[in-house]
């Protein structure tokens, strides 16, 4: 007599869903993934992909959701927990390498060219974006300046987080994740020392 597998409670399932789909998703794009192949590698059938996720957008809508959730998470609780505005922008860049070598798939489904591409993903992408140089504006502590251009440099300290890692993973992560966000946050707060007000 054979046994068959357990079920999941469904929010474990879930979990094991979206793990799931963003490697597939990392390894393959959205276009060239069909919902089968996700299934498969899950181990599930189609119909139970289904109960999940209405469509294989809807999955992916996820997958960008639930990373960029966990990036903003991770960088919050790096800086929330550093003494000052300098230690906050490099346990910030040190927690946003972390998980980038931690979770290679994550980055390259949130910034990579099929979530570019599309517009509705990108909109995804740049609302993460968004909400990491919101919470970075407001350690950029200068004198006289305004909201806009504090806005402004903030989105330019988050792309100069996501170039970075574009090489550091080209260099196949030679360099410790934390010595490279120490590297960045003090080009970064050099640049930050030079900025002045109106």
């Amino acid at each position: 007599m054979g046994t068959s597998t357990p079920r999941l409670p469904a929010a474990r399932r879930r979990r094991q869903l979206l793990d799931t789909a963003r490697t597939v998703f990392a390894e393959r794009g959205f276009h060239p993934t069909a919902m089968n192949d996700i299934a498969e590698a899950a181990g599930v059938t189609k119909p139970v992909l289904y109960q999940h996720f209405a469509s294989k957008r809807d999955l992916y809508r996820e997958v960008l959701d639930d990373v960029g959730g966990r990036l903003e998470e991770t960088i919050a609780k790096a800086a929330a927990g550093a003494p000052g505005p300098r230690e906050q922008v490099e346990a910030g860049f040190g927690a946003y390498f972390r998980f980038v070598a931690q979770d290679q798939d994550a980055f390259q489904v949130l910034f990579g060219g099929d979530t570019r591409r599309d517009p509705e993903f990108a909109r995804q992408a740049a609302a993460t974006e968004a909400s990491i140089a919101s919470a970075i504006a407001s350690l950029i502590d200068v004198e006289g300046i305004d909201p806009a251009h504090q806005a402004l440099l903030a989105h330019g300290l988050v792309g100069l987080a996501e170039g970075a890692s574009r090489g550091w993973l080209a260099d196949d992560l030679r360099k410790d994740p934390d010595e490279l966000g120490r590297q960045v946050a003090e080009l970064a707060w050099a640049g930050l020392r030079g900025v002045r007000g109106p």
